[in-house]
């Protein structure tokens, strides 16, 4: 049996298969190997992609400022400039960051404002590909000592990896 995730699978798969006496039956063993050998055709042709949207987002003014920012790769920068087109529509980041749903919803009366969970309205998308950009800049604050990730680590402790994800 192989443990779950395409890691192990790409590493393991090859053993089982080259394995006479592991009592997988022939047809099982075929069909498999036909498995095996898609998905080496398709990681084949996503890689190819990832590499011309590299290629794209690198000849771009607007993606190569977009990938300057921490968490924003090739394909989540090439993603905002196709979906957003002229950034100067936004006054600034909040606008944007309201308009993809990352803000929380105001539930506010008499005078006190109460914030709830974010809108999740707009591009989702989007806001999925910025939020796992955030979780992969989030393994690496605990060892940083700057202000942002001092701060992201205090939103962490009282709020969770998730709220620190999104804000």
């Amino acid at each position: 049996m192989i443990p779950s995730g395409i890691q192990r699978l790409r590493r393991e798969l090859p053993d089982v298969l080259s394995a006479e006496d592991d009592g997988l039956p022939t047809l099982a063993r075929t069909v498999v190997t036909e498995l095996q050998a898609r998905l080496l055709e398709w990681e084949e042709r996503i890689a190819g992609h990832d590499r011309r949207i590299a290629q794209v987002a690198r000849q771009q003014e607007a993606t190569k400022r977009l990938m300057r920012v921490e968490g924003v790769g090739p394909i989540t920068a090439t993603a905002i400039v196709a979906t957003v087109g002229d950034a100067k529509a936004f006054h600034h980041g909040r606008q944007f960051a309201a308009w993809l749903g990352l803000v929380p919803k105001q539930c506010s009366t008499g005078g006190k404002p109460r914030l709830g969970r974010i809108t999740k309205r707009g591009n989702v998308y989007l806001r999925t590909l910025l939020i796992h950009g955030a979780r992969s800049v989030l393994q690496l604050t605990p060892q940083r000592t700057d202000a942002k990730s001092v701060w992201v680590e205090e939103v962490r402790q009282r709020r969770g990896d998730n709220m620190a994800a999104v804000a």
